[in-house]
């Protein structure tokens, strides 16, 4: 008898662990008080670094995007040149509809920015960009391309199932409680006493 309340004890004691930990924040998905080399915005042009950020002031004019774009529409697109040696050099994005897996990537370009060098090390530009995939291919002149792929209007299903986890351990601690109450004479007890 005392095993058993020792193993349930454990148990309970397991169950709230895992409930406690899941209701913790998680690590950072873009942006936010990272450090430049774990933003997952940030990616290498040849060994040179760039940042990439997506703005829809109408839509949210205070929010900045990655490679999650929440809606479709006139999407302002700002790349950062962190590394000082890319500002002297000329440097384009492209923007392809779908994953530019197709030979015809021409046809499918919805953006060009050609090839210029930025001082300021800031590349700005403005696309229309309708729900689906679409592939953002940073070059240099001499120097290995950089992609983002992007998903505008699209559900992250991931990330549903991350906000899930919280209160479904929830309800699995209630429910084990329910059922452990449910055993116990004191319940089973109590509940005839209070019909009559």
């Amino acid at each position: 008898m005392i095993g058993r309340r020792i193993r349930e004890g454990t148990v309970l004691a397991f169950i709230a662990f895992l409930a406690a930990l899941s209701s913790m924040p998680g690590t950072a998905a873009a942006h936010g008080n990272v450090s430049i080399e774990e933003d997952v915005c940030v990616r290498r042009l040849g060994g040179n670094m760039v940042h990439f950020s997506a703005y829809q002031p109408q839509h949210e004019p205070k929010a900045q995007y990655c490679t999650e774009i929440p809606e479709g529409g006139d999407t302002f697109l700002v790349v950062d040149l962190v590394d000082p040696g890319l500002r002297t050099m000329p440097v384009g994005v492209r923007i392809i509809k779908g994953t530019g897996g197709s030979e015809k990537e021409e046809d499918e370009t919805i953006a060009y920015w050609k090839p210029t060098s930025h001082p300021d090390g800031v590349l700005r530009g403005e696309a229309t960009l309708d729900k689906g995939l679409y592939k953002l291919v940073i070059t240099a002149d001499g120097l290995s391309p950089s992609y983002y792929l992007l998903r505008v209007q699209q559900v992250d299903y991931s990330k549903i199932g991350r906000k899930a986890v919280g209160p479904i351990m929830v309800l699995l601690v209630l429910a084990l409680v329910w059922y452990e109450l449910s055993k116990s004479g004191r319940l089973r007890n109590w509940w005839p006493s209070r019909r009559t």
